[in-house]
């Protein structure tokens, strides 16, 4: 149900939001000044980190010997910030630079070691569960402020080095706790945002469950209005013999059978019933309508016109309606924009219930495949890590005689960047699909000029990348 076009859309909406705000987190380089300060600030920066990944057993050298008693702690080597550190490359360069250092805090690691399991933090940071990667850096701060850069052995072997100078100590201190602050950050909105493209999508799919919920719940409005009808106490003919084709319609006999849609309310509770004033203002329209008064006076009648009638009704009521988008805007700030797209899934399961055998189930499913259920998280995490790879191909071939590179706006370059990902990690997509979806949604969601703009730089790019043998797809 949920295909590409709608996926791309969610990535480019998330990524926008994420890169908008995101901190940048690097491993600080190494100061131009040769200052003795700045220097020495840098050793024990590089220092503090290293040991971090020493104290947790993460081997940080190609040669190294193990430390006593340190490197077999399951909570440390499920650290989220250890991880992340381990992995970075600069990390790595860093670690074959300062391994003579590195062996050098040994004794002062297996003390600090020591001390850290025995703290108060270390206790309240073993009984926590799914701890986030802010509560996680946080904790190795904590161990920084409370008990490394207080450690005697520590201290004594940074002062006995060549280069030490107080300023230089205080400074690294405060360069590495910047450092794990911005980790801290950045991976958590980093997690953050990719949680939330994961929720939106599975909102997209509530959405579609909760339009094909709608037409059952009108129906059983429309029962009790003419059970109520029958029963007044002055009940006329018509009251008392009405005609029921509207709520014997085949299509919500179709949809209150679906094996799926009932699975589906059953693990996600929803309902139209907590918004009666809603209910009741569709269905009068509904039975208002051109549409209605055609339908009840056909003399054909089948599960065809049944399934179109409904088709007709939302094409033309219901899909339109002020009304519907201000509830759904209420109930989801993820549904602000979904309605039109999921919309057409809607229409397009009533079409499949008119040719649908009984008993079939006919909403559709989540993902078309496992393929398609991995693509917008995998298109969010390469673009994020390739970001600014490839926003340095945009600003080489933006003309600068129309554009100012600096002041493109953000949107175009957010999806621009989305769209290179795809180009360059999903060989299956056609060249012109991607270029055609990305123009499509530079169209509805970002400048009037966008489209023509993005087809301009992309078509640049493709022919560089094409070139370079990067890009080998037509």
């Amino acid at each position: 149900m949920i295909n590409r076009v709608l996926i791309r859309i969610k990535v480019v909406q998330m990524l926008y939001s994420y890169l908008l705000t995101q901190s940048n987190f690097n491993i600080e380089p190494a100061p131009e000044s040769v200052s003795r300060d700045k220097k020495f600030a840098y050793t024990t920066y590089v220092n503090l980190l290293l040991m971090i990944l020493k104290l947790a057993g993460a081997k940080v050298t190609y040669k190294e010997r193990a430390i006593p008693g340190v490197g077999d702690n399951k909570y440390f080597s499920a650290s989220r910030t250890i991880k992340i550190l381990a992995s970075d490359s600069q990390i790595k360069e860093l670690a074959a630079k300062y391994a003579d250092d590195v062996e050098s805090l040994s004794t002062a690691i297996s003390s600090i070691y020591d001390q850290t399991v025995k703290s108060s933090a270390y206790r309240s940071y073993i009984r926590q569960k799914n701890i986030s990667i802010s509560e996680d850096v946080e904790f190795w701060i904590t161990i920084i402020k409370t008990i490394v850069e207080k450690n005697p052995e520590f201290v004594s072997i940074l002062r006995n080095m060549p280069e030490f100078t107080n300023a230089g100590f205080e400074q690294g201190i405060a360069m590495a706790l910047n450092t794990l602050k911005k980790l801290g950050d950045t991976r958590g909105m980093f997690i953050d945002a990719k949680n939330s493209l994961s929720k939106s999508l599975d909102k997209a799919y509530e959405l579609y469950h909760s339009l094909l919920l709608l037409p059952i719940e009108l129906t059983h409005l429309q029962e009790i209005r003419l059970d109520n009808a029958r029963n007044k106490f002055l009940a006329t003919h018509e009251d008392l013999n009405p005609s029921t084709r509207f709520v014997d319609n085949a299509l919500v006999k179709i949809l209150e059978q679906d094996k799926g849609l009932e699975a589906f309310v059953k693990e996600n509770p929803i309902s139209w019933n907590d918004n009666p004033i809603l209910l009741k203002s569709l269905l009068d329209k509904i039975l208002q309508s051109q549409i209605y008064a055609d339908y009840m006076a056909a003399t054909e009648c089948g599960v065809k016109e049944d399934c179109d009638f409904w088709r007709a009704i939302y094409k033309q009521i219901i899909l339109p309606s002020d009304e519907i988008a201000e509830a759904l805007e209420a109930q989801s700030v993820y549904w602000n924009d979904d309605i039109d797209t999921i919309g057409t899934f809607v229409l397009k399961t009533f079409k499949r219930a008119a040719s649908a055998t009984p008993g079939t189930t006919v909403s559709l499913p989540k993902f078309k495949d496992e393929e398609d259920a991995r693509f917008g998280s995998e298109l969010f995490v390469t673009t994020v890590e390739h970001y600014d790879e490839y926003r340095g191909y945009i600003d080489s071939f933006v003309d600068t005689r129309q554009w100012d590179s600096e002041r493109l706006a953000f949107m175009d370059v957010v999806i621009m960047c989305t769209a290179i990902s795809e180009l360059l990690n999903y060989p299956a997509i056609p060249i012109p699909v991607t270029m055609n979806e990305y123009i499509e949604i530079a169209n509805c969601y970002s400048t009037p000029r966008s489209g023509q703009f993005i087809n301009g730089v992309l078509f640049s790019i493709i022919n560089h990348l094409k070139s370079e043998g990067k890009l080998l797809k037509n």
